[in-house]
């Protein structure tokens, strides 16, 4: 090093300590000033409950300030920068205004070491003016430790926020929704309201999503939506607001390539956990190859069926099985004009221009199929019971055993 730096460093050096000592029966002045700087101007110290200990940071971090010049082997100032900034993010200061204040302390810390050379050491002033290079390298290392400290602090409260987020939703998609404690964890966690209108959408894990970014929207269509992820399925609480289950049917449609399940409107986060249930049964009763999103109010003999399987195969072998004598083209078309048949609401001549053929081949192939299950379509239980085994047979497969 050239020997007129070591020479000038020690000459800038003493002067400051000379300051620097002075500034300590000053303090509290010293603290009153920097907290009305802070809470003063654009970018001031604003939200409530952060200035309560203001005055007492203010006075801590100029004492730390003194101390490093007048003993730079020690670095107090260091460890509480961290503290401060650990502290800060943990009552949601936001950054900036932690920055601004370190750029405020530099200020009002070397004006004030300033003044008091002037009044004692006028002489001096140019030997210190080389000092405040190292007053500022001072405020930017307390800076830069404090900002690090934030960071780390605030990404550790977003992954414990996010946490506790999972947790109330696991838990009310599990069904404990009747805690009282969990539904006061669900307004404040959550943000949910205590009465509402919530749905609860089953996606199955193998869709391919049509848009990465967009594939689990926070908010879309005036719906909010939580989210969890399962083994074999994505799971989505819905907060619908003023929305109804067509436009969640909608907003799902667009950002998910396969099939959906929908449960009814619920009122109370409680019910969350029936929901769950309800829509994971709308979603047993998707079969096309092709993306479903299925309400279940709109496929209840579907879902009646796939909730009760043993009961659903006994019913299919009672009012089908005689299929099985039929060989597959004749079982085939009977059964795809019973479907169509069904689908244009019993009407024959709709479903014989789906099928394209006459109105007449519908009837017959109907009293066919009325022959082969011992039931009528004409009787409203015996077409209940020949539906609810249709149902059944696109459960077992599409075909009798």
């Amino acid at each position: 090093m050239d020997a007129r730096a070591v020479t000038t460093g020690r000459t800038a050096g003493a002067p400051a300590r000379r300051a620097a000592s002075r500034l300590v029966e000053r303090l509290p002045d010293l603290a009153d000033r920097l907290t009305a700087e802070i809470l003063s101007g654009d970018g001031a110290l604003r939200p409530a409950g952060l200035t309560d200990d203001l005055w007492d940071a203010c006075h801590t971090g100029l004492r730390h300030g003194i101390e490093a010049i007048l003993d730079p082997g020690r670095r107090p100032d260091l460890h509480w920068a961290r503290e401060l900034g650990r502290r800060r993010a943990e009552q949601g200061l936001p950054l900036d205004q932690l920055l601004r204040s370190y750029r405020l302390a530099g200020r009002v810390f070397w004006e004030s070491l300033v003044e008091v050379a002037a009044q004692h050491d006028p002489d001096q002033l140019p030997a210190l003016a080389h000092h405040a290079v190292r007053v500022w390298q001072t405020i930017d290392q307390q800076s830069s430790v404090a900002a690090e400290a934030y960071r780390r602090t605030e990404f550790e409260l977003l992954r414990r926020d996010e946490e506790q987020v999972q947790a109330v939703v696991d838990a009310l998609l599990e069904g404990r929704g009747a805690d009282g404690r969990l539904l006061a964890a669900a307004t404040t966690v959550l943000g949910l309201p205590a009465r509402g209108r919530f749905a609860v959408a089953v996606l199955r894990q193998d869709d391919a999503l049509s848009r990465p970014v967009a594939g689990r929207p926070e908010t879309a269509g005036g719906i909010r939506f939580l989210w969890r992820l399962r083994a074999d399925a994505r799971i989505a609480v819905a907060d619908l607001g003023d929305a109804d289950l067509d436009d969640l049917a909608e907003v799902l449609r667009a950002h998910a390539c396969h099939h959906v399940g929908l449960s009814p409107v619920v009122d109370s986060p409680a019910d969350l956990g029936h929901a769950r249930w309800l829509a994971e049964l709308a979603l047993r009763t998707c079969r096309s190859p092709r993306q479903e999103v299925a309400r279940l109010d709109r496929r209840l003999p579907a879902a009646l069926v796939v909730s009760q399987p043993e009961l659903a195969e006994h019913l299919r072998r009672s009012v089908l099985d005689g299929l099985t004598a039929l060989d597959p083209a004749k079982r085939g078309l009977l059964l795809e004009t019973l479907d169509a048949w069904l689908e244009c609401g019993g009407s024959a001549t709709e479903a014989a221009r789906r099928l394209y053929c006459h109105p007449n081949t519908v009837l017959n192939r109907l009293r066919h199929l009325e022959r082969i299950s011992g039931r009528s379509t004409s009787r409203p239980l015996d077409l209940v019971e020949i539906v609810l085994a249709r149902h059944a047979l696109h459960e077992d497969g599409g075909n009798p055993a």
